[in-house]
């Protein structure tokens, strides 16, 4: 990992400017923020290692734990909510068993609720990893997730 980091570092020239992209790529690369990939992080830029976690803290797209290999993520926003979001949420809690915000037992899922999509017009929204659902019901939410697994 040390190397890793170097090198993502160097690629944005160990720029302080350049701090939000260089954890954004070290998340992408690694799942999410580790207390070490933070540490070197700072060492790299120069910077301390809180100013480093107050950025990273401050976003919520930043993670300081191993995150599943999917991410669900349920919509909560209020076309969602009216149709039947909280249900579906409950639903996949239930089956996945992982409460909203963590991981499942065995890494293969990580479950969010989320305040909007912006996709009102097709509530209730389900995105997993980088696929949108619209419409979503609850029978049509386990079938999706099954494709998953």
């Amino acid at each position: 990992m040390p190397d890793e980091l170097a090198q993502i570092v160097a690629d944005y020239g160990g720029e302080k400017g350049a701090l939000i992209p260089i954890l954004q790529k070290v998340q992408e690369r690694f799942g999410y923020l580790s207390e070490e990939a933070i540490s070197r992080i700072a060492k790299l830029c120069r910077i301390s290692e809180s100013e480093v976690f107050g950025v990273a803290s401050f976003y919520a797209q930043f993670y300081f734990t191993r995150r599943g290999r999917h991410s669900i993520k349920v919509c909560l926003g209020t076309a969602c909510h009216v149709r039947g979001g909280e249900r579906i949420l409950d639903e996949i809690k239930r089956e996945l068993r992982v409460e909203s915000g963590g991981t499942t037992e065995d890494s293969k899922f990580s479950l969010e609720r989320v305040a909007c999509f912006g996709s009102c017009a097709l509530a209730p929204v389900v995105v997993i990893d980088k696929d949108v659902y619209g419409r979503m019901t609850v029978s049509k939410a386990k079938e999706v997730i099954t494709q998953y697994e």
